[in-house]
């Protein structure tokens, strides 16, 4: 028997915790209260108050989800999408339509996703969505449509898999998570004649699906695709499946031929995705400082323009597509000379990229968590005044002088943790890509230098943005 290390001691093992995954209803228990919420922020968005500070879409949305969600992939994985209320219409879709028809061939890879974040990330400043409860709360009921629409007419999960930017971020960041679904034992895997897993079974009378992503157990390795919905878990006539704990960034520099998704190192698509999000981290945090003001006033001019959207999407076409690109080729170019490697320029470059994965999410954490610590408790003034404006003054007066969760002198510190974390992890992740595909130990050491000199600028850059007064979004202070 082959055991998977790490999966006898998973979250399952867990008391109070564990029983709850293992119990059927788990997801959909964890969605409701978060489909409630939803709800509440659309209703809000559309009826409440058009400022944003004191709308629930205003608040929840950009400022306690946001921040919640990278805690959780830091200290577990992808949790949203476990929680994911979009998903609760794609069972009354697929009652309603019948036959599902598989979703088109050229669109299978990440390349639209990828542009959709692109649009998404230039949407959020050039539309102002953080100030906008009304948008919002559109954006937000949107994306029950396009859920609803997309998988009641295509078979499996596309809306998750090709196309959500919310579910994109989740699995790239995820590979640098320290928890993972997988096999327990995978001799028994290869010994199950009826994979389940995948192909569901009748549970108690009841039809219980497989993984709607496609990814076979037996062959799974990692986070990219998987949504934590636990179908396989419950599927496995053999409690063959759980949530196991890693050593967070270890799925960075192994490359085994995954099930749904191949190797990682031959998906330029999926490195292009990873690209955007790690450059996306710092761009959306130079959005919000003053000296983007500059810059843009000096772009407008150069392009003889006063259109602040097309500014900016000048700005986010080269800031996440451009330059992504041209400096993982250079990096690329770089250790291919210094290391004496044959392989083409775009497979090393593919290769490699992955291991910005973690400087990336370490910028993330740093600039998300910097909004939610500075303004996590404006929810409670928030929804005051939201139960006062529909007649219900049940909980007094609202409290608008409460934002902050910890003292403002602590913030940078925890900023700089964050991002030092992300360097770290992408150092690490590097020098293993390298000693996994070169033997050599000095041809090794040289490989990794670019990509340890790149993700070092990323670093400087990320602290430099931390430095510079941020935008308190959310609360009625401004940096």
């Amino acid at each position: 028997m082959m055991s998977v290390p790490g999966a006898r001691l998973g979250v399952l093992r867990l008391p109070l915790l564990g029983a709850f995954v293992r119990w059927r209803h788990a997801r959909t228990a964890a969605q409701l209260p978060v489909l409630a919420l939803a709800l509440l922020v659309i209703y809000d968005g559309f009826f409440g108050p058009q400022l944003a500070p004191k709308n629930l879409a205003g608040v929840l949305p950009w400022l306690h989800w946001r921040g919640l969600v990278v805690l959780a992939l830091l200290l577990v994985g992808n949790l949203f999408c476990l929680a994911c209320p979009f998903m609760l219409t794609r069972g009354l879709a697929r009652r309603l339509v019948k036959q599902q028809r598989p979703w088109p061939r050229a669109l299978r890879g990440k390349w639209l996703a990828a542009g959709l974040l692109v649009l998404f990330f230039w949407s959020y400043e050039a539309l102002d969505l953080w100030a906008s409860p009304w948008l919002t709360a559109t954006l937000a009921a949107a994306y029950f449509v396009g859920a609803f629409v997309v998988d009641g007419l295509f078979a499996g999960a596309p809306f998750c898999q090709y196309l959500c930017p919310i579910g994109q971020f989740h699995f790239v960041n995820a590979l640098a998570s320290p928890a993972e679904v997988k096999t327990c034992d995978r001799a028994i895997c290869r010994s199950c004649s009826t994979k389940d897993c995948l192909k569901g079974r009748l549970v108690d009378g009841r039809w219980q699906s497989g993984c709607q992503s496609g990814l076979f157990q037996e062959r799974k390795a990692g986070n990219v695709d998987c949504t934590f919905c636990l179908d396989c878990l419950h599927a496995c006539p053999h409690d063959n499946v759980t949530i196991a704990w890693r050593l967070p960034t270890s799925e960075l520099w192994t490359d085994p031929l995954r099930a749904g998704v191949g190797r990682l190192g031959r998906r330029t698509d999926l490195a292009a995705l990873a690209l955007v999000l790690v450059f996306a981290s710092f761009l959306n945090a130079f959005g919000m400082v003053a000296p983007v003001y500059a810059f843009e006033r000096w772009l407008a001019g150069l392009l003889h323009t006063d259109s602040e959207a097309l500014v900016l999407l000048l700005l986010f076409i080269v800031g996440l597509i451009v330059l992504p690109a041209l400096l993982a080729l250079a990096a690329a170019a770089a250790s291919r000379a210094l290391s004496g490697a044959k392989e083409p320029l775009l497979a090393l470059a593919t290769r490699y990229s992955y291991c910005l994965v973690p400087m990336g999410f370490g910028m993330w954490l740093a600039h998300y968590g910097f909004h939610f610590l500075t303004g996590a408790l404006t929810i409670v003034p928030v929804a005051q005044s939201a139960v006062a404006d529909a007649g219900l003054p049940w909980f007094g007066a609202p409290r608008w002088d409460l934002g902050p969760l910890v003292p403002a002198s602590w913030l940078l510190g925890i900023e700089l943790l964050f991002l030092e974390l992300g360097l770290l992890g992408s150092l690490v992740a590097a020098y293993r890509i390298a000693g996994a595909h070169l033997a050599d130990h000095q041809r090794a050491r040289w490989a990794f230098l670019p990509w340890a000199i790149l993700a070092l600028a990323l670093s400087l850059a990320g602290a430099w943005l931390l430095l510079q007064p941020m935008e308190m979004r959310g609360t009625f202070l401004q940096g």
